[in-house]
């Protein structure tokens, strides 16, 4: 049952101080969020409120209105959910510090139930690129909506991979939805809520995106998702936050293992090192969470038997090592058209991937 006076729960969350645990107990003893609003000071400070929260609860109240505050919101575009919604996402629901209330823009749809966390370093390699790519372009064919933070490196890779792959995927920001961080990321964040998806934040419409969100942020991309995959990873990135909450929710945690001679490797290895589990392909991940192997109707992957001779040279080429298209044809003593024809049916087929400068991998 949706809660009633929601336009003073809104402005209740916007005191900084007043985070989920503290809104809800504020709720819990007041009922209705517009008598939470207007509470004695003294009767709030009984709750447990810090000293400065409540400060700051005066100060707000004196400059800002809670009906023209709401209708603000709903002039930019965003929507709301708070936890006593029905549709709010039951998963998220379930974690310790679900947030009270956040923002979106999108639509959440029943086959977000089925979501999986796709994270790793800002600073991506190209190993990294092609195995986010990979990784996700399969767990979208099996039916996954991806959840990522959209900052740089594998979280926009994760997003757009999932765009252009037709699947659905989940931004959970940092900081408010009028102001997307980082920048350059508007227009992936526009192309999310337009159809495909839900950009998100717990934090008010125009909070800015501090250091000190990220954390909170992560426990709502692990707390949407069945599992958390981190690609790519120095050891102090955030990303290990996220797959170290998701432990704690009770979530799977799987991890990619890279080239040793990368510092991005280690995060990962830790992660491995500390039980989570090594995957060399997405169908291992289906294979932990228990879901049958079975593609959806965008899935589709052209069969071993439909291919020629040549392509099925070529993949085993490839099945180890990426190689340059001359290389390839050395190996298997054919003519380079031969070679670049099968490449080019393949890679349309979605068999390999031309990493640029002539250098193929299998997909």
């Amino acid at each position: 049952m949706a809660i009633k006076n929601v336009q003073y729960l809104l402005a209740l969350h916007t005191i900084d101080g007043l985070g989920p645990v503290r809104l809800k107990s504020l709720l819990a003893h007041f009922k209705d969020p517009k008598l939470a609003w207007n509470g004695e000071i003294g009767e709030i400070r009984k709750i447990g409120i810090p000293e400065n929260v409540v400060k700051l609860l005066l100060e707000t109240r004196k400059k800002l209105d809670p009906v023209e505050y709401m209708e603000s919101i709903q002039k930019s575009g965003i929507k709301w959910m708070t936890i006593f919604d029905p549709d709010y996402p039951e998963r998220l629901k379930q974690i310790y510090d679900p947030p009270v209330v956040f923002y979106y823009k999108g639509e959440f749809k029943p086959e977000d139930d089925r979501a999986m966390a796709v994270v790793g370093t800002r600073k991506m390699t190209g190993y990294g690129k092609m195995v986010t790519e990979k990784f996700t372009a399969d767990l979208v064919s099996f039916g996954f909506t991806i959840v990522s933070g959209l900052a740089r490196g594998v979280d926009s890779a994760s997003h757009r991979t999932t765009l252009n792959s037709g699947g659905r995927t989940i931004a959970v920001l940092g900081g408010g939805l009028n102001r997307i961080f980082p920048p350059e990321n508007s227009r992936l964040a526009e192309e999310i809520a337009d159809g495909h998806g839900v950009v998100m934040s717990e934090f008010p419409p125009d909070y800015p995106s501090l250091p000190g969100n990220f954390p909170a942020r992560n426990r709502i991309i692990s707390g949407l998702s069945m599992g958390v995959l981190v690609t790519e990873a120095a050891q102090d990135s955030g990303s290990l936050i996220t797959a170290r909450l998701a432990v704690e929710q009770g979530r799977e945690v799987f991890a990619i293992p890279g080239p040793v001679t990368s510092q991005f490797s280690r995060g990962p290895g830790d992660l491995i090192k500390e039980g989570a589990r090594l995957v060399f392909e997405a169908g291992e991940i289906l294979e932990e969470l228990g879901i049958d192997r079975v593609q959806s109707a965008k899935g589709k992957v052209q069969s071993l038997g439909s291919l020629s001779e040549e392509e099925k040279k070529i993949l085993e080429v490839l099945k180890n090592e990426n190689r340059h298209i001359d290389e390839i044809g050395r190996m298997l003593k054919l003519e380079a058209a031969k070679i670049s024809a099968a490449l080019l049916k393949m890679e349309i087929n979605g068999l390999v991937k031309n990493l640029g400068s002539g250098v193929y991998c299998r997909v």
